[in-house]
């Protein structure tokens, strides 16, 4: 619990409270299980400080010092942590229990050799934070670093390779990879798409983003479309598709691969080289987004099912034999 007399200064205020630390600075904070919902902590110095299990919900601390502090179990869901600086900070969570940074607005907040095993990081806003060295392993572990906060629990993950299976098992469960042009036009279509199969529980990708800098666009279309439980691919108006299908359908025979493309056009000649493959489906003409959306489970989302099972009733028979 928090030390009465340390309770008793913040309470008095931000100045108050960093003209106390200068004043002693020998003396370790302990504001440990104290709440401080909604207050306004601003330039605050929480340095070195015991905020085991506090709690910083929805407060508002721009410029605050959390550095070297040890925040186990600590919660800033919702926080405005802006320009801060917890470098150095103990985020380690200890019996399944997390501290929580959901939510959390860390834009150009300082995040320098933090241990974050077991934060919780969803929907942070990290537009400009400094990341480096942070600490993905419990305490008395080896540690392991990454420079990413996001990137931290996949990594985490990959080190836990028992649980790797489950991890792929439950992407490709949900994974629907979605292909096609980027023009305004026809991304209209592909977030349609994309909107009715999140509807349906499924996880769909869109590909049309920049691929990274290790990578081929290629080789990254190739990535996600391993992750897929099924591919679609509108051919409307895009020939590059043909590339990356090139890429996708030689390589993955258990990814269904379903094409679609506006029925006052034609598919390019290029794709008769795909027909041959099990695992292509034939391609879907409509005649507008509506037409679509309408025939979407029975024309689209159907088929490919049907081939996800096919395909894995081959793969479990040449497993067993």
């Amino acid at each position: 619990m928090a030390n009465p007399e340390h309770l008793e200064i913040i309470n008095q205020g931000v100045k108050v409270w960093n003209d106390w630390r200068i004043q002693q600075p020998e003396i370790v904070p302990d504001l440990s299980c104290e709440i401080f919902f909604e207050r306004n902590l601003s330039w605050i110095d929480l340095s070195n400080a015991n905020l085991v299990e506090a709690s910083f919900c929805w407060a508002y601390m721009r410029r605050a010092n959390l550095s070297k502090s040890n925040l186990r179990l600590a919660d800033f869901t919702g926080a405005t942590l802006i320009d801060a600086n917890l470098s150095g900070a103990n985020l380690l969570a200890t019996d399944l229990e997390n501290a929580n940074l959901a939510g959390a607005n860390l834009s150009d907040a300082k995040m320098l050799a933090c241990r974050v095993y077991g934060v919780s990081a969803w929907s942070l806003n990290l537009t400009g934070t400094s990341q480096q060295n942070h600490i993905i392993t419990p305490n008395g572990d080896s540690a392991i670093t990454v420079d990413d906060l996001e990137f931290a629990q996949f990594v985490h993950l990959l080190l836990s390779n028992e649980k790797i299976r489950g991890f792929i098992d439950t992407a490709t469960n949900k994974v629907v990879l979605i292909l096609g042009r980027f023009t305004d036009e026809r991304m209209k279509i592909l977030e349609a798409i994309k909107a009715a199969l999140s509807h349906r529980n499924y996880v769909p990708v869109i590909f049309n983003f920049r691929s990274p800098s290790t990578r081929s666009v290629d080789e990254t279309v190739t990535i996600l479309a391993r992750m897929a439980r099924f591919v679609i691919a509108d051919l409307t108006d895009a020939k590059s598709v043909l590339q990356e299908m090139r890429a996708i359908v030689p390589e993955l025979p258990s990814v269904p691969f379903q094409p679609i493309i506006l029925s006052s056009q034609h598919e390019h000649g290029m794709y008769d080289f795909y027909r041959g493959f099990r695992h292509a489906l034939p391609i879907f003409h409509y005649a507008d987004l509506d037409e679509l959306l309408a025939a979407l489970p029975a024309k689209v989302i159907n088929p490919a099912e049907e081939k996800v099972a096919e395909m894995q009733k081959l793969i479990h028979t040449s497993t067993e034999s």
